[in-house]
């Protein structure tokens, strides 16, 4: 009995640990962001960073729509069957999500290079078309990075994914940098040959997503070493670790699952997590659309709309420090969780998930008092070089939201690793028509009372984020 109870809590405890190393890796991953935007910033400017942020936006709509659920679903997938005992199905699981990742992965790329023009003219940025196109082959190497990642949190280790995480950012701090100053260059010999001024800051962005894919592909060739490395033998010693008698091992290497159920199954998996995911998180493009065509309306240009949403980018960048850790947490929480839940041990399953809510509610909590207070010292350190009025006001007056998101982001992988896959698909539709709903609300009541021109960037963004909060309200409840 106290064998069992010892196993629980160690259990438990590793679940904790695990959840810290990647949330201590994604604070890490986010600091080297901060870092690096700010000589990034310096160098293409706020209409750079302008057209920067609404490729980005683009750009997480059809990540979501094509591989960010890989990690999630290829993690339960995997969780659930070494509960049962099944590791050859555990392998084959990681070739089918390959093969998955290689169709989506691909078909995102394409649509995303293709439509490039398409996505910049409706968010009415169209140099913005640049960094969208140099984004394109990120999507794909996203998707496979995705299943790998997926594989290794699925065996009940992170620190493949915290390592690969730091591995990627530093690569894309440095290749990020240097290819946006030569790319700025390079298009200020554009604007001087072709009378423009917008080609050095489109080409700067474009330097800057640049670096993403690089990140990437480092990530990417770290976990193809690994896996031909260790993958095979993660498997092995959860095999020896489990003490399985002689007879269950032969019942488990006997019981395969054909890849067609797998993929199926993947599929089934997968679609809930997107649908969700992809409502969840497409406010940002939503808010770039409505903003683009409410300050049309006023009468501002494409650049001033590139200037002012730059400024809301710079708010994310300080807005996703503290929501790393529940992001890390939830990607701990499910396979954990799902063990748990096929286990049939509640005990253990509630534990998880009080834990899991706490630790993110300590660190949120602070965070979004420390945003608010320490915004004015904080935001003219990170950006010395510009007029960060509307930055301040966007951080203070946002900072609530960092609770909200963070506390959201825990309770669906909550519901995900209890199979309640229809809550969130369900929560984040709703969530969207009250975000959709305040936001052209607030656009219109502006427009008719004609507020002064240079205070409806200010009224405008704050109203995008008045709809952010109270969407995340509803979707707590």
């Amino acid at each position: 009995m106290k064998a069992v109870q010892g196993k629980k809590k160690n259990k438990a405890a590793n679940f904790v640990i695990q959840g810290s190393i990647l949330a201590m890796a994604g604070i890490l991953v986010r600091i080297i962001g901060m870092l690096y935007r700010m000589p990034l910033n310096d160098i293409i400017g706020k209409q750079g960073n302008g057209y920067y942020t609404s490729a980005y936006n683009v750009y997480n709509i059809l990540l979501i729509l094509s591989s960010y659920s890989m990690p999630v679903a290829i993690s339960k997938m995997i969780s659930a069957r070494l509960a049962k005992g099944e590791y050859e199905n555990c392998r084959r699981i990681l070739k089918a999500g390959l093969l998955y990742a290689t169709v989506t992965g691909g078909l995102a790329a394409i649509i995303l290079w293709f439509g490039s023009d398409f996505f910049a003219g409706l968010i009415k940025t169209p140099y913005s078309s640049y960094a969208l196109k140099t984004l394109a082959p990120t999507i794909w190497i996203m998707a496979y990075l995705g299943v790998l990642r997926g594989y290794f949190q699925g065996t009940g280790t992170m620190i493949p994914t915290a390592v690969s995480q730091i591995l990627e950012q530093i690569v894309n701090a440095i290749v990020s940098v240097v290819a946006a100053g030569l790319l700025f260059h390079v298009g200020e010999g554009m604007n001087a040959a072709q009378g423009a001024k917008n080609y050095s800051y489109a080409l700067g962005a474009a330097g800057g997503t640049i670096g993403t894919g690089a990140g990437a592909l480092t990530a990417f060739i770290f976990f193809i070493f690994l896996t031909a490395k260790s993958g095979r033998s993660v498997l092995k010693q959860r095999i020896a670790t489990e003490e399985l008698s002689e007879e269950a091992a032969k019942y488990a290497r006997r019981k395969r699952t054909r890849y067609r159920k797998l993929i199926y199954a993947l599929t089934i998996t997968v679609l809930p997590i997107v649908v969700s995911s992809g409502i969840y998180n497409c406010s940002n493009v939503v808010d770039n659309f409505l903003f683009g065509q409410g300050m049309d309306k006023l009468g501002y240009s494409g650049e001033e709309i590139a200037v002012f949403w730059g400024a809301l980018g710079q708010y994310q960048l300080l807005f996703n420090i503290p929501v790393a850790v529940s992001n890390a947490l939830s990607s701990s929480l499910i396979p954990s969780l799902t063990r748990a839940v096929s286990a049939g041990d509640r005990e253990q399953t509630l534990k998880r998930i009080a834990a899991a809510v706490r630790f993110s509610m300590l660190i949120s909590i602070p965070a979004a008092v420390g945003i608010a207070v320490l915004a004015d010292p904080v935001c003219n350190l990170l950006f010395i070089s510009e007029d960060n009025s509307l930055l301040i006001k966007l951080t203070m007056a946002g900072s609530l939201a960092v609770v909200f998101f963070s506390l959201s982001t825990v309770t669906n992988a909550v519901l995900q690793g209890l199979n309640r896959m229809e809550v969130p698909v369900r929560h984040a539709a709703v969530s969207l028509v009250i975000h959709v709903a305040v936001l052209v609300v607030g656009v219109l009541f502006i427009s008719d009372f004609k507020v002064k021109k240079p205070q409806n960037p200010m009224v405008i963004l704050l109203v995008a984020l008045v709809a952010l909060a109270l969407s995340m309200m509803f979707h707590l409840l």
